[in-house]
């Protein structure tokens, strides 16, 4: 980011928003690097502020940072990708109110966030750059835009920041986006329907991670994502890594009560005097542990993958120290 901001100059004729994922509770300190790489003043936006050119706009924590009717919208609203700000609201809201003024930057980055945002600015006519994947420190938000939106321009960082200069300055300006392709932006077209058919989308096997409602598919070529009632939206990639990690949460969960139950049932056999009774609990215990037994395997079993790995690396390659 600092890299492309130093490429634009001071009397630079668009404004630029910025998302970069941060921890909820983390102020972030970007606006302040920003201003000290480049020529443009940087700094975090307050909610229905007019959108000036030659400012650079920078999502707070915790909140998403949107486009409407001229003005900045920021905003808490459902998070996106398990992310808030994400950067899908973004472009979809400057699609839809810029139309084919507005150009999409996608930057190194996990997972996919941004392909299905960016495929809405490239379907009312805007520009998609996306960095090139080969020098990227992280792959795979550049590789997914490409595969599932594509881009106009694949390029270096270096080369990005002249690009977009040259650009904004030949782009013809629009009043308003010109498009009839529907994007959907929010939880609103599901959230009173009664009826598969009255919704946008096709209602899903899989519930929300974040609030257990159904979720509604949406298929744009290769591209599926996904979005409940209320707005919790996931691409396909982000969903198997929450349902990772909903997964791993159930398997402590049912450690912790078989441990619970089994040291609970040893003292109720402790208590007992009947000697069946007493043996009918310690046998109870006793399952309750094993079960506990092989789903702690299950939780460890990458570590102790990795660490036998380690030992036969090092039975190898001994070090002295």
């Amino acid at each position: 980011m600092q890299q492309l901001v130093q490429s634009f100059p001071a009397d630079f004729p668009a404004a630029v928003f910025m998302v970069l994922h941060v921890p909820a509770d983390t102020p972030s300190m970007l606006p302040q690097i920003l201003s000290r790489s480049g020529l443009l003043p940087a700094k975090h936006p307050r909610d229905r502020e007019p959108i000036h050119p030659g400012n650079i706009y920078v999502a707070p924590a915790d909140r998403h940072l949107t486009i409407e009717d001229g003005m900045v919208r920021v905003r808490r609203g459902p998070r996106e990708n398990r992310h808030r700000p994400a950067i899908d609201p973004l472009f979809r809201t400057a699609a839809r109110a810029r139309g084919k003024n507005v150009i999409g930057v996608i930057l190194s980055g996990h997972l996919d966030d941004g392909a299905a945002g960016l495929r809405a600015v490239r379907s009312r006519g805007g520009i998609a750059i996306v960095q090139d994947p080969a020098e990227a420190v992280a792959r795979e938000m550049p590789e997914s835009a490409l595969r599932y939106s594509g881009a106009d321009y694949v390029l270096p960082v270096a080369k990005m920041g002249q690009k977009i200069v040259d650009l904004t300055c030949r782009r013809d300006v629009m009043s308003e986006a010109q498009s009839s392709t529907k994007e959907v932006s929010n939880g609103e077209e599901n959230l009173r329907v009664s009826t598969p058919s009255e919704g946008c989308g096709t209602p899903s096997v899989f519930a929300c991670p974040e609030c257990n409602g159904v979720l509604w598919e949406f298929k744009h070529g290769e591209l599926v994502h996904f979005r409940c009632r209320v707005g919790h939206a996931y691409t396909m990639a982000n969903l198997a890594e929450e349902q990772v990690y909903e997964t791993e949460e159930a398997l402590w969960a049912a450690m912790r009560a078989l441990e619970e139950k089994a040291a609970l049932a040893t003292r109720m056999a402790e208590s007992m005097t009947d000697r069946k009774t007493r043996q009918r609990f310690l046998e109870q215990a006793e399952a309750d542990r094993d079960r506990a037994t092989a789903i702690r395997k299950m939780l460890f079993a990458d570590d102790k993958e990795a660490s036998s790995a380690d030992e036969l690396a090092a039975s190898k390659h001994p070090t002295n120290l």
